[in-house]
């Protein structure tokens, strides 16, 4: 049987650097189309955000009782937009893996997500607002751990680095993912109840 609780640490290591493999993959593949290096890097990044969905809810635990009412109202909020924009990156990859799948080239690619992206709400949900949500749920929890002085503020900065890092390009995922690697390292985290 799964120890829960090794199962959970680890992931704050493996999901990271599952991120770190598809952005090493990514780079790698000068054509973002389809074959291997697609379909490897996206279930590297399928893995790294299943993993972030065991990581979201240990850092809500770690915000522990501290705070009152107020303190897990706002954790649960945190960890509400994190699993929110978690799954959103789930529905993001399954079709970026079903388009790879599906399409012989970049071109085909093109029209298919065009397709996919054509259905209202679609777009937003799941390549606009709804992947924004994971990240404002992380740095959230983050954020809640640093002011109740559970972690160092550094830790917060580094999600925002690495954030801000992915956001102005896909080929710097890689440097956010270590960013994200070092503001998650389990040294240093609250041990969960």
């Amino acid at each position: 049987m799964t120890n829960r609780p090794t199962l959970t640490r680890a992931s704050f290591v493996t999901a990271p650097l599952c991120l770190l493999a598809y952005g090493a993959i990514r780079l790698g593949d000068p054509d973002h189309g389809p074959g291997p290096a697609w379909t490897v890097g996206h279930i590297a990044l399928l893995v790294g955000v299943l993993q972030f969905a065991l990581v979201l809810p240990a850092l809500r635990r770690m915000t522990g009782p501290g705070g009152g009412a107020a303190g897990r109202l706002s954790a649960g909020v945190g960890l509400l937009l994190g699993l929110t924009g978690t799954l959103a990156v789930v529905a993001q990859a399954a079709i970026d893996l079903v388009v790879g799948f599906r399409a012989s080239d970049r071109p085909g690619m093109e029209r298919l997500f065009e397709e996919v992206q054509s259905h209202p709400g679609v777009l937003s949900a799941v390549y606009t607002v709804g992947p924004v949500l994971f990240y404002v749920g992380l740095l959230w929890l983050v954020v809640q751990l640093a002011v109740q002085r559970r972690v160092s503020p550094w830790r917060p900065v580094a999600v925002v680095l690495g954030t801000v890092a992915m956001a102005v390009s896909l080929d710097l995922l890689p440097l956010g993912a270590l960013l994200f690697a070092a503001a998650l390292f389990p040294r240093g985290l609250p041990r969960t109840p």
